[in-house]
């Protein structure tokens, strides 16, 4: 039901208005995406679990994300206070960030696209990725810096 309820959501935004102040620029870039601490093994070892995905848009201040499910490992991606770490292939090099899942869907209607998409807020960056990220952002709407 809850899969349901947001997909109405979705679509009544399309149509009536978009809560989003910033415009955002279509690009697809790739990234991984991984929890902030790693889960420990078994055995006690550390380990970092990732998943790829690629951008689907874009605006200085978040993201929208396709990835090909809604879980890594045995944790759910998108819930309350869940932040995420995301390295950012830009055509400069990548990027490193931390985000906030605002949103998510499932993609099972898209024509084009499999997967789900999660609407990301930036949380963190450090200076110098935050600064190749907006100059990166500036070429695509077509602003001076």
């Amino acid at each position: 039901m809850a899969e349901f309820t947001r997909a109405i959501v979705s679509r009544l935004r399309q149509y009536v208005c978009d809560r989003r102040r910033e415009k955002r620029q279509s690009v697809r870039l790739p990234f991984s995406l991984s929890l902030p601490s790693p889960a420990r093994s078994l055995n006690g070892t550390r380990r970092i679990n990732s998943m790829v995905g690629h951008t689907f848009d874009l605006n200085a201040t978040g993201l929208s994300l396709v990835i090909p499910r809604i879980t890594l490992g045995e944790h759910h991606l998108v819930g309350e206070n869940r932040s995420l770490n995301v390295k950012l292939e830009l055509p400069q090099g990548p990027i490193e960030m931390q985000v906030l899942p605002v949103r998510y869907e499932s993609l099972e209607d898209d024509e084009t696209e499999t997967g789900y998409l999660i609407g990301v807020e930036i949380v963190a960056m450090h200076n110098g990725d935050r600064a190749r990220f907006v100059e990166y952002f500036s070429t695509l709407t077509g602003q001076k810096r």
